[in-house]
């Protein structure tokens, strides 16, 4: 229990409930939520909706008013202590009086590490933290991955046959999972801060990478993740469906061609040039995507790019669709990776979650370290 009651556990259960409630639209800051207990009655309650927007400390107290005052405040993450689009929110639990704050975990932006708790103990507050931190960091795992590791939290979302095929020799890959397993996807895109693929599945597949789900879009709330092209040959076409969609794209680039360039920033893309992707540097794209902010990035590419991305050792989450069928062994690989003379070198992986969608099956799946690494 670490010290922590039965009570706090209720809580601060309740505040991550309340914090999922950002799920889709707080990017790219941290999904959190907040709960303010006086005595036994929870007195008020709120979550952080999108950037720029109040906090949940603040929306709890609120929610509270005068009540907040000797109350215990239950948090997802250390509340914070620096001015950013909205002012501290220790301030804001100190002047309302609360007299306890407990907190999942210690936020990992550099700019509060530690200090908001230690604001709010000089104030004379009591802080504990700890309390379902692991559910607390999983709720925000690129969050946490951008301000520890400077990279996003990369998923790779697969679909295949049962034989680990892709899509037929002659190109031809729609549709390979039903429609549940597709609506699925959606929900995977709603969540993400960004979506990548390659120019070579652009120009096959013609994929717009949008959110279309009305109740998803509507989570959303106005936010449009980012919609990213590796392209390190400018082939993308002016005329793709990418570009036919609202929302911001990107393509990232190796090629100096300035007709093409122009040709695609006048459809309204963003082209930057990345001297890493001269040599295929893929942790150089990650880092600056979060350096634009993105916390949680989805790959759905063909079996090159993600291949590579699985190589690189880049890859956090596996997403894999696998319907019950079967395509042959000229089929599509699922993903290119280079020939192994050991099976001690194989790329493996846990299960973290296995659940039917529809006819197909989803596999979640983690990296395991290889020796060879």
């Amino acid at each position: 229990m670490n010290g922590f009651s039965a009570a706090d556990h209720r809580h601060m259960a309740r505040a991550l409930e309340l914090a999922a409630r950002g799920l889709c639209s707080t990017d790219p800051n941290p999904r959190v939520g907040c709960v303010l207990v006086s005595g036994e009655a929870v007195v008020g309650e709120g979550f952080h909706l999108r950037a720029g927007e109040a906090h949940a400390e603040v929306l709890a107290l609120a929610a509270a008013g005068a009540r907040a005052r000797g109350a215990t405040a239950y948090v997802t993450l250390e509340p914070c202590n620096h001015h950013g689009r909205t002012p501290p929110c220790s301030e804001a639990l100190i002047a309302a009086g609360v007299a306890r704050v407990v907190y999942a975990g210690a936020d990992p932006n550099p700019q509060v590490a530690g200090g908001g708790a230690a604001r709010l103990a000089a104030a004379g507050i009591a802080t504990a933290a700890g309390c379902l931190e692991g559910p607390a960091a999983a709720l925000n795992p690129g969050f946490y991955s951008r301000m520890r590791r400077g990279r996003p939290w990369v998923r790779l979302k697969l679909a295949a046959s049962l034989d680990g095929r892709t899509g037929l020799a002659n190109g031809n890959s729609q549709w390979i999972t039903g429609e549940a397993a597709r609506a699925d996807v959606q929900r995977l895109r709603a969540r993400s801060s960004a979506i990548l693929t390659g120019a070579a599945t652009a120009r096959r597949d013609d994929p717009r990478l949008t959110v279309r789900d009305p109740e998803l879009t509507a989570l959303l709330g106005g936010r449009v993740p980012l919609r990213v092209v590796l392209d390190p040959r400018l082939v993308l076409l002016p005329s793709a469906r990418i570009f036919s969609e609202p929302g911001p794209v990107l393509v990232l680039t190796a090629s100096d061609a300035v007709a093409e360039r122009s040709a695609l920033v006048a459809r309204g893309a963003e082209v930057l040039r990345l001297e890493a992707l001269v040599t295929r540097d893929l942790g150089a794209v990650l880092a600056e995507l979060a350096r634009r902010g993105v916390n949680e990035l989805l790959i759905e590419a063909g079996a090159r790019l993600g291949g590579a991305f699985i190589e690189a050792g880049l890859v956090d989450e596996f997403i894999l669709y696998l319907a019950p069928q079967l395509l042959g062994h000229e089929a599509a690989p699922l993903a290119m990776l280079p020939l192994l003379d050991d099976l001690g070198e194989r790329w493996e992986f846990r299960y973290a979650d296995v659940r039917q969608v529809g006819t197909d099956l989803r596999l979640t799946l983690t990296p395991l370290a290889r020796e060879a690494c």
